[in-house]
């Protein structure tokens, strides 16, 4: 994820999804005729590269301060691999995943590719990328090593296309110096229903909003995901054939948000970012956001912050949260010494992941977020019990457009234009075309 994400939002606020460029794009990409399609064996999963020396291109969306961190984790790399010469290429990530499949079927497409688990599928189903279970037998990664869901996030077709490098969730960020001026402990942020409340209460009385509700995929979108889960619903069936987020739980989430608007714990109409600009100038309290934003915070020393888990509003503890992963891209004629030298370098990443924790992410790895060394980021390390309940995107091809569909359908009930439950079955009833268009795309 990005720490500075402003160009990115501004798309999302026009309502275009991270996947769903993707998807569009995808859909015009040819099958992968001129690409080979064969999976490739070389080298030995990553484990060394002895072969004569590979130029490799590396795209990715680290365009914030994790982006830095990437480039020293790449200079490194190289500096230690005289035969493995890795180049990055960063766009923001709305641009990235429009020009990877044109980038491919030319023949310009680059080497490695970080994604997101949620485009995983969506890319190996169009043939772009290539199978990597070598790679996991070579670093002897297995499910115990990580979350289930991440681990199975880099599945399709039960071959395995995607590396996990790490998970990155929503927290709650709280305003210390907001607290203090309603009288509120600011050691002591609130982590259930009653006490938010509660907490909430006691802020509109010392004339302070302290939740701004963004009606935008970031980050009231987020939001809503993370309180449909903890209500126990779910955006899809367990087969993702058809869309479930107007159920009654999902309905009831989405209501209690916009009650938070209608209640004056938020103003309405918040604009992009304005939410988490509002925690920053001390306007609000509370703000629910990814973990890409403590590094910003850290720059802002003037900010008396904190950052825990987010609280328990439903009946259960959920988050949203997705995972970056590693794959490497097919070429249309097959090199093996890259391929080879691609596998050495997603091996290195892999287990240097605690310097990429530094950037704003929670290890994939579960030695590495047990060790004492990434317990010590305190701010980055608070947030890893999020794992053990967070709410991934589900992996099926396609996804994307369903995504911003389902984002959309909270952005009119946030603004008010329709009420949480019209707005959520106009938006299912959308979705499920989207799902069904999706099957006869992609076959499954």
């Amino acid at each position: 994820m990005i720490q500075n994400e402003m160009s990115r939002r501004r798309l999302l606020s026009l309502g275009v999804g991270l996947g769903a460029a993707a998807t569009l794009t995808l859909a015009g990409c040819g099958d992968g005729g001129s690409i080979s399609d064969k999976p490739s064996a070389a080298g030995n999963g990553g484990k060394d590269y002895t072969g004569p020396k590979v130029d490799l291109k590396l795209w990715n969306g680290f365009t914030g301060g994790d982006g830095e961190i990437f480039k020293q984790l790449v200079t490194q790399f190289n500096g230690e691999h005289q035969n493995i010469a890795v180049s990055v290429v960063t766009y923001e990530w709305q641009d990235y995943y429009s020009k990877l499949p044109g980038a491919v079927s030319s023949g310009n497409g680059p080497d490695i590719a970080v994604m997101h688990m949620d485009q995983l599928a969506t890319f190996a189903a169009r043939g772009v990328i290539m199978e990597l279970d070598d790679v996991a037998k070579a670093l002897e990664l297995s499910e115990g090593d990580f979350a289930p869901t991440v681990w199975k996030g880099g599945l399709y077709h039960d071959k395995r296309y995607g590396i996990p490098l790490d998970m990155h969730p929503l927290g709650l960020y709280y305003n210390k110096a907001a607290m203090q001026r309603a009288g509120l402990d600011p050691n002591k942020p609130p982590t259930t229903k009653d006490e938010y409340t509660a907490a909430l209460t006691e802020l509109k009385k010392a004339g302070i909003q302290g939740f701004w509700v963004s009606p935008f995929q970031f980050t009231g979108g987020m939001t809503y995901y993370s309180l449909l889960h903890q209500w126990g619903g779910s955006l899809f069936d367990g087969e993702v054939a058809k869309a479930t987020f107007n159920s009654d739980p999902a309905v009831e989430a989405c209501s209690w948000l916009v009650d938070m608007i209608k209640q004056g714990f938020s103003p309405a109409n918040v604009g992009q970012d304005a939410d988490y600009l509002a925690l920053k100038s001390g306007k609000n309290a509370f703000n629910w956001n990814g973990i890409w934003q403590v590094n910003d915070l850290k720059k802002s020393p003037d900010v008396q912050w904190g950052v825990a888990p987010l609280p328990q509003i439903g009946s259960q503890q959920a988050a949203w949260a997705n995972s970056h992963n590693f794959t490497i891209v097919k070429q249309r004629s097959a090199d093996n010494n890259k391929v080879a030298g691609a596998k050495v370098f997603i091996n290195w990443l892999s287990q240097h992941s605690l310097d990429w924790a530094k950037g704003g992410q929670v290890p994939a790895r579960k030695a590495v977020r047990e060790s004492a060394e990434f317990k010590a980021l305190p701010e980055i390390s608070s947030l890893a019990p999020e794992l053990a309940y967070a709410a991934f995107p589900p992996a099926a091809p396609g996804l994307g457009e369903v995504m911003t569909t389902f984002y959309n359908a909270f952005n009119e009930a946030a603004l008010g234009k329709k009420s949480p439950k019209q707005a959520l079955d106009d938006g299912v009833a959308k979705a499920n075309k989207q799902l069904e268009d999706n099957r006869k795309k992609y076959g499954s």
